[in-house]
């Protein structure tokens, strides 16, 4: 995987797990907002969720899963993507609006700094406390041989 898609790839996953009201105000905030329009989408449907036995064995189907798709244009051709769980058609709209415009050199470094960055360390800190909420209640479990079995 290529640099640029590894940094897509993380900007899509803040956008995509963000509080979506964030992402409406910082649409609200931005001083030109682009033309767009909307290419397909926002849809709501289901995916299958695949899991393996242990991480590591045969895959099987977990279940099903609420997601919504959307697409968007900008004027000069960029095109945005977004998947976002449950059924949250404002939300996709605006990660994939967000997404085309970190495609865009102008306004990839002021995006990054102003709504990525912040959506990330945020991201972290609530992992980080779920982490030691968690720990506590951890239990180490061992298994004992006995004999020659």
């Amino acid at each position: 995987m290529s640099t640029t898609e590894s940094r897509r790839r993380e900007w899509m996953d803040a956008l995509a797990l963000a509080d979506g009201a964030r992402l409406r105000e910082a649409w609200e905030e931005l001083s030109a907002a682009p033309a767009y329009h909307v290419i397909r989408g926002p849809e709501t449907g289901l995916v299958m969720v695949r899991a393996r036995a242990g991480n590591t064995g045969r895959r099987f189907n977990l279940g099903e899963m609420t997601v919504t798709r959307c697409t968007v244009g900008l004027a000069d051709g960029t095109m945005g993507h977004a998947w976002i769980k449950g059924i949250r058609p404002e939300h996709a709209r605006l990660a994939a609006l967000f997404d085309a415009l970190m495609q865009m050199p102008e306004h990839s470094d002021a995006l990054r700094a102003t709504l990525v960055e912040p959506l990330l360390r945020d991201r972290s800190a609530h992992l980080a406390r779920r982490a030691d909420e968690v720990r506590p209640s951890k239990v180490d479990f061992f298994t004992l041989v006995r004999g020659e079995d």
